[in-house]
Order: C-alpha cells, then structure tokens, then sequence
C-alpha cells in the first residue's frame, strides 16, 4: 500500500513537474509578446496617430493563456493569497480534515469548470475573434488546459496529503517554488 501510494506520488510529481515547467516558459514567452504588443500599439497610437487594430485583443489573449499556464504552479506551490488564520489556529486533526475538504472541494469544482470550458471550447469555433480573425476556440481553449492541469495538481497534492497521513513526511515532498520567487 505504502509503496503505490509512493509510487504513484512520484508519478504525478513527475508529470506535473515536467508539464508545469513548460507552462511557466510559456507564461513568460506569453507575457514578453504581451508587453511588446502593448508597446507597439502605443507607438502606433501615440507616436503616428493612427491605432492597429488588432493588439488589444492579440494582448488579452496572451493574457488569458499567460494566467492560464501559471496558476497551475502556484496552486501547486501554495502560494496564492489565502487567509490561514483559521487554519492554522485549528489544532492538527481539525487542520488536517479542513485541508482535506479544501482539496476534495477543489477538485469537485475543478471538475465542473473543466466540463463547462470544454463545453465552451467547442462552441468556439463557430465564432472567430473580431481582429485577430482565429476561431475563438482556440483562445477559450486555455481554461480546459488550465483545469487540466490544476486537477493533475489537486491528485499530486491529495496523495501527498494521504502519503504524510499513513507515512513518513520525507517521503511525500511538498513541491517548492524556485528561491527567485523569494517565498522561503
């Protein structure tokens, strides 16, 4: 039992840290296109009098699929904002239960959203954007890609949390942000 548990931790700590990290490059590629589009439109805006018209939407599109890649990772890091107080005045057990309910309601409505953004998605391409002139799909398509990725996170997390529950704290290890985001 303690060996699967192991294993399949492992598994899933291998997995999301392989496909996270190529959603945290893609964030960055995402937000670097982001800010030179934005920078070319107020050139052409402020500069030659005369506004493209396609950098808002291009900009709000890098912009949906730079959150949509990221927030995987710091859901996973544990580093969105979030009140503790309560928690972590709650002595272990209740902490712990609490924890788990967290994690089994993340999932359930992790779950919900994944089945209406796939819906969404493929309603998608009956409409294409305005300027851009793609189908809307593909830009919808980051909200299944980011709960994807965020119920990868939720298994990883929920058999962690069973794995320090009935083993040894080493051998379930919490995923660590990088030292650059200065959360230590």
């Amino acid at each position: 039992m303690m060996t699967s548990l192991k294993m399949l931790h492992g598994l899933l700590r291998m997995v999301n840290d392989g496909v996270l990290l190529v959603g945290r490059q893609i964030a960055w590629i995402a937000m670097a296109l982001m800010v030179a589009v934005i920078v070319i439109q107020v050139f052409f805006r402020y500069v030659l009098n005369g506004a493209l018209p396609w950098p808002e939407e291009a900009a709000r599109a890098l912009m949906i699929w730079m959150t949509a890649v990221i927030a995987p990772s710091a859901y996973r890091w544990g580093v969105f904002v979030s009140i503790d107080m309560i928690k972590d005045a709650l002595p272990t057990v209740l902490r712990r239960m609490l924890e788990l309910a967290l994690l089994v309601m993340s999932a359930v409505v992790l779950g919900f959203l994944l089945w209406h953004a796939t819906k969404h998605f493929n309603s998608g391409f009956i409409f294409k954007s305005s300027a851009l002139k793609i189908p809307l799909a593909w830009i919808y398509l980051a909200m299944p890609v980011c709960w994807t990725l965020m119920l990868s996170v939720t298994a990883e997390l929920v058999v962690g949390f069973f794995g320090r529950l009935v083993g040894e704290e080493e051998d379930f290890p919490r995923a660590t942000p990088p030292a650059i985001l200065g959360t230590e």
